[in-house]
Order: C-alpha cells, then structure tokens, then sequence
C-alpha cells in the first residue's frame, strides 16, 4: 500500500465517470433513438433495460476477477472492450444491434468496480476513505454529467454522437491507465472459482455487508425514482421543458454530489456509521421539497442537491467499510455491493413511472421517501444490533465501525 496521487485519483475518478456514462447516456435521447432505429414507442425499454442487464451480469461474473488478476490490466481491458459496445451503438443500423451494443457496453462498464477495488487496495488505511470518495465522485459526474452531454448533443448533432464520443473516450482512457497507474499484484493467490464461492457465502453470512447491501438498495431505489422519473413531470405542463433544459438538472445534482466527496474523510476518521444516518435523514427530507414543482422549481433545485449529497455520502461511507473488513477480497465484495444498487436503481426506475401514471408527481415523491426512509430504519435496526453485541463482548471498550462483522473492540 502506498500513497495515490492527485493526479491518479483525477485519471480513476474520469475512467468511473465516462464508464458509467455508456449505461446512462441513452435516456436523455431515448425518444430520438426510438425513431432512428425504427423501434415501436412499446419497446423502447429495451434500450434501457439492455446496459442495465449487462451490467448486472458483469458485477456477478467479470468484477470477481479482481481479485485473481492484475486490476491495472483488467481496467484497460475492461475500457477497450467498453469502447466496442459504445461503437456497436453509435453506428447500429436498427434496434436489434443497438441493444447489442448497449449489453456489451454495461457488460465491461463495470470497471468502475475494478476501478473503486483498485484504489482500495493501493491506498494506505489512513487515506482509504478519501481516496474512495474522490474516486466515486466520478460515477455521480457520469450518471449526471452524460444527462446534459447526451441532451445537448441530440439536440445539436445526434443522439448517436454521445456514443461515438464515449468510444473515443474510452480507448483513450485507456492508454492513460496504461502509463499514469501502478500494477497492483494480487497477493492472496485466490482462484476464480473460490471467488465466485466467497461471494455466495458474504451474502448470506457476513452481517456488514447484509445491512450495507439493504441499506444501498433502498437508498438507490430512493435515487432511481428521481432520476428515472423527474423528466415526466418536468416535460409536462406547466413546464414543458426540452431534453436540454431538463438534462442541465443533472448539473444541480453535480453540486450536491460532489459536495459528499469530503465524506471518505470523515470515515477516515471513524465516522461512518454516523455520517450514513445523518445522511440518511436528509434523504428523506430531501423528498420534501422535491415534490413540491407547482409555483416554483427553487424547492426542486435545493431538493435534488441534498438528496445527491446524502446518497453520496451513504454509498462512499458503505464502500470504506466493506473494503476496509475485507481488504483482500475488496473487487468480489465490491461486485456484489454493487448487485444491490443495481437492483435498487431498477426497483426506483420501474415504481417512479408506475406512481407517477397513477397519481401525478407527488405519489413518485412519497415512494421515493418510502426507500429512503426504510434504508434509516434499516440503519437504526443495525445499530441495535452493534451495541448489544459489543455489550455482551466487553462493555468497557469503545466499538469502531470497522469490523468484518460490523463491530471490532
């Protein structure tokens, strides 16, 4: 372990944000998209669903491999083969290869958990926490950031042109990785199959990673269901806005998301536990004043900057304590984290339409609260929990938060 540089932390926090980008960039566009492939208004979910599939399947079978071979050299290979599936995509000549291409793409986007297991094992534990907030600032730049880049360019170019953009991207991140990151050498000498296993057993044994996986899926069903959702009410009256003027949402949620970065800081210092509740009750608040876009969009501009920062703040604080409780198992224990807010983003995607079909913004609103709220209890139920086993092991002792069983003595 030794020390990431400034620079290094940019470079990783850049291949996080324009990774994720190739899942996320086809909302914005989603319409226009439809058109150009000559897909029915029915089956455009497939262009969503397809990048979500893959990457889902890539957080099971490819981030595992982490922890068997050289991260470095998994990550440029993971870019190239990203860049491939961006192509498919900005030259598809109709629905079938699209989808194609986009599965491809979130197949190999999951570099960005190579990319948060790479950090997290070159850096020293005192640095851990920062050096993961700064990095996964990157993925929240992407997810927003691609927003605008993919509104502005649909609207000026194409909306093929976002995905021609990634490709290139990619390949030149590519060779950045290649010249500005060092090797880190596995070291465990673990085989791809017990991986694979020890997976299996941390989901149904280990109890950090059972609450910390519980709580993400509820806190990014919470973020799927405004970010999956806020174009309905927003493209409506009295509104209606174009896909740019709605993209640039993404900026105000930029603000709040990079905002949390100082987050890996304060775990560093022993304070997750409290920065996830505390985060968390502003979450919820947060649902507050994001329902309220009648007369106004000032409460919603406020609203989606806190509700960014705390979830922010709750997945960079979650992130520390799986990677420090399972330092030579961080890419299996981070894939399969990383399963969960998979599931929760999709969970958030499909009840925000859903409630806003039925009963307008508000109900969306009261779901989205729902999760958050539901990820606080789950949080105060572990706490319970923390304090009466450090209890029955030695009352004397103050606990940290950093345990492979979610208390250490």
């Amino acid at each position: 372990m030794g020390t990431v540089t400034r620079s290094q932390r940019f470079v990783l926090a850049l291949v996080c944000a324009v990774a994720v980008s190739v899942i996320y960039a086809i909302q914005p566009v989603l319409e226009a998209a439809g058109v150009g492939l000559g897909l029915a208004r029915e089956s455009l979910g497939w262009l969503v669903a397809a990048g979500q599939v893959g990457y889902f399947a890539g957080l099971v079978l490819l981030v595992p491999l982490g922890d068997v071979l050289n991260r470095r050299r998994l990550i440029i290979v993971h870019l190239l083969l990203t860049a491939v599936g961006a192509a498919i995509v900005a030259v598809a000549p109709n629905g079938a290869v699209a989808v194609t291409g986009l599965a491809v793409a979130g197949l190999f986007a999951v570099v960005v958990q190579v990319t948060v297991a790479y950090v997290a094992a070159v850096s020293a534990p005192d640095e851990r926490g920062r050096n993961i907030g700064a990095v996964t600032s990157g993925v929240v730049v992407g997810i927003l950031g691609v927003r605008v880049l993919a509104g502005v360019l649909g609207d000026t170019v194409s909306w093929r042109a976002v995905y021609a953009l990634l490709a290139v991207l990619c390949v030149v991140l590519a060779r950045i990785v290649r010249t500005a990151l060092d090797p880190d050498p596995r070291t465990s000498g673990t085989k791809y199959v017990h991986v694979l296993a020890s997976m299996g057993r941390l989901v149904r044994t280990d109890r950090l990673f059972l609450s910390r996986g519980l709580i993400t899926f509820f806190l990014f069903a919470s973020f799927g269901t405004l970010w999956s959702g806020l174009a309905l009410p927003l493209g409506s009256d009295p509104w209606n806005f174009g896909t740019t003027q709605i993209g640039l949402f993404g900026v105000v949620g930029l603000a709040g998301a990079l905002g949390a970065a100082r987050a890996g800081r304060w775990a560093d210092s022993g304070r997750a536990q409290a920065i996830t509740g505390s985060a968390l009750v502003l979450l919820t608040a947060a649902w507050l004043l994001v329902a309220r876009i009648e007369a106004t969009l000032w409460p919603l501009i406020i609203g989606v900057i806190v509700l960014d920062f705390a979830v922010q703040a709750v997945h960079v604080s979650s992130q520390h304590l799986l990677t420090a409780a399972h330092p030579d198992h961080a890419s299996s224990v981070i894939g399969a984290y990383m399963a969960c807010y998979s599931l929760g983003s999709a969970l958030g995607a499909i009840t925000t339409t859903w409630a806003y079909s039925n009963w307008g913004w508000t109900a969306a609103c009261w779901v989205g609260a729902a999760y958050s709220l539901s990820a606080l209890v789950l949080w105060g139920l572990g706490q319970i929990t923390r304090r009466g086993v450090a209890s029955s092991r030695n009352p004397q002792p103050k606990c940290r938060d950093v345990a492979p069983i979610s208390v250490e003595c």
